[in-house]
C-alpha cells in the first residue's frame, strides 16, 4: 500500500484525538465558538476517510460503510461551517449521531480486520463499540448532551481517532496477505 493511503488515515485518527482534547479542555467553547473550527476538522476527516476508502476498496470488503461515513462527515462539515447558530443549538445531536454511526461501522470493520489475522482485531471492535454507546447515551437526552457534551462525546471522538491509528497496524496484515496470496 502507498505511504500516502496510510497518512491519509494517521491524519484522520490524529485530527480526532486533537478534537476530543479540544472538546474537553474547552466545553463552553466547543458549543459556542468553535464551530468553525469543528466544522473544518469534520470536512478534513471526511475527505481524507473518503480517499482512504477508495484506496483500501481491494482488500477491506466492507469498505461502503467507510464511504457512507466519508460522505456524512464531509456533509456535515459543510453544515457546521455554514451555521454557528444551527450548531450551538445541535451540537449534542449532531456530535451524537455521528460518533453512534462512527462506532458502528469500526465494530463492523473490525471483523475484515480478524478475517485478516490481525490480532488487535478486538481492540477496534471494542473502541467501535465503546463510540457507539458514547453516541447513543447523548441521543437519550439532549439537554444533559449539551452539559456533558466535552466528556461523553469527546471520549467517543477520541476512540475514533485511536481507532483509526490502530487500524495502521492492522494494514501490515493486510500487505502480507496481498503479497503472500
Amino acid at each position: 500500500m502507498k505511504a500516502s493511503t496510510k497518512i491519509w488515515l494517521a491524519i484522520a485518527g490524529i485530527l480526532l484525538i486533537a478534537l476530543g482534547v479540544i472538546c474537553i479542555i474547552k466545553p463552553v467553547e466547543t458549543l459556542l465558538t468553535a464551530a468553525w473550527l469543528i466544522g473544518i476538522v469534520t470536512l478534513i476527516t471526511g475527505i481524507s476517510k473518503l480517499i482512504f476508502t477508495f484506496r483500501t476498496q481491494a482488500f477491506l470488503p466492507n469498505s461502503g460503510t467507510r464511504m457512507l461515513s466519508a460522505l456524512l462527515l464531509i456533509i456535515l462539515g459543510f453544515i457546521l461551517l455554514g451555521n454557528k447558530l444551527f450548531v450551538a443549538s445541535s451540537l449534542p445531536f449532531i456530535f451524537a449521531v455521528w460518533v453512534l454511526i462512527e462506532g458502528i461501522t469500526i465494530a463492523v470493520q473490525s471483523f475484515d480486520y480478524k478475517n485478516a489475522g490481525f490480532g488487535g482485531w478486538w481492540a477496534l471492535l471494542l473502541l467501535g463499540l465503546c463510540a457507539a454507546v458514547s453516541g447513543f447515551l447523548g441521543l437519550r437526552n439532549p439537554v444533559a448532551a449539551a452539559a456533558t457534551l466535552s466528556l461523553f462525546l469527546s471520549i467517543g471522538i477520541i476512540e475514533l481517532g485511536l481507532s483509526d491509528l490502530l487500524a495502521l497496524y492492522g494494514i501490515r496484515r493486510f500487505e502480507k496477505l496481498l503479497s503472500n496470496p
